[in-house]
């Protein structure tokens, strides 16, 4: 299964794949988490401590022995297969890979970079015999239409506002022009059933479930302790797990 999460920036895309990571490693299942998120911090919802992390996107060392120099001529096929292995944390019984952005239009050596990134995504994607699960931003820029086939859905993480209503609109319409059908919606942030009611109401994208609102994810945010060590959160990601198994 190869799972892409997105929504607006705090919405808890984050949260969602360290849970749902969590349940598939539970069952027993290898899993693969991808932190493809500029301002990434899925390392943090997973416990680490440890020294900080560097993005792939920020090896530029990496990316010039594989691409070659920047410039107008670099390779359009590097080799990244052994990168998910050799850059990869194990956290918890999970292996996460920290991707980092890709840069936009208008940046000198975004090419190089942005070619390697889609590489490894496709290598990802397409040849790992895993559960992968892309913690992405707002956008799908890692995806293109030649892997797009294979992702399983799109989940969108949405919270009670119309900023957040808006990028999913505009995330189900980018996903749908590179071929990815199966978008679902998350609903996050859930304080009274009128926040659900608003979710349903501004959105005809099929609702996989909903996280609450809780003090005590974010008491568990402060001592950078997993967000899976939080019951509810488990409980009611359960119920999304088991609704994006039958849809």
């Amino acid at each position: 299964m190869k799972i892409a999460v997105s929504g607006k920036g705090g919405v808890g895309k984050t949260t969602l794949v360290a849970l749902l990571g969590y349940l598939y490693k539970e069952e027993g299942k290898r899993v693969m988490l991808v932190d493809a998120d500029t301002n990434g911090n899925l390392a943090s919802a997973l416990g680490y401590k440890g020294a900080q992390i560097t993005p792939i996107s920020e090896m530029k060392k990496l990316i010039e022995e594989r691409v070659g120099e920047t410039g107008s001529i670099f390779k359009l096929n590097p080799k990244v297969d052994d990168i998910p292995e050799e850059y990869s944390l194990n956290l918890e019984g999970m292996r996460l890979l920290t991707i980092g952005g890709m840069k936009r239009g208008g940046s000198g050596c975004a090419c190089p970079q942005n070619t390697f990134l889609k590489n490894l995504m496709a290598n990802l994607i397409l040849e790992r015999d895993e559960v992968i699960i892309l913690d992405m931003e707002a956008g799908i820029e890692h995806l293109g239409r030649a892997t797009a086939k294979n992702v399983e859905a799109i989940i969108v993480v949405v919270e009670p506002g119309m900023r957040s209503i808006n990028t999913a609109l505009e995330v189900d319409r980018l996903a749908k022009d590179i071929g990815i059908e199966k978008i679902f919606v998350v609903g996050n942030k859930i304080r009274a059933p009128r926040d659900t009611s608003f979710i349903e109401d501004n959105l005809s994208l099929p609702i996989l479930g909903f996280i609450s609102y809780s003090d005590g994810l974010v008491e568990i945010d402060i001592k950078g302790e997993p967000v899976f060590s939080n019951k509810k959160a488990v409980d009611e990601a359960i119920r999304i797990k088991e609704r994006l198994a039958i849809l």
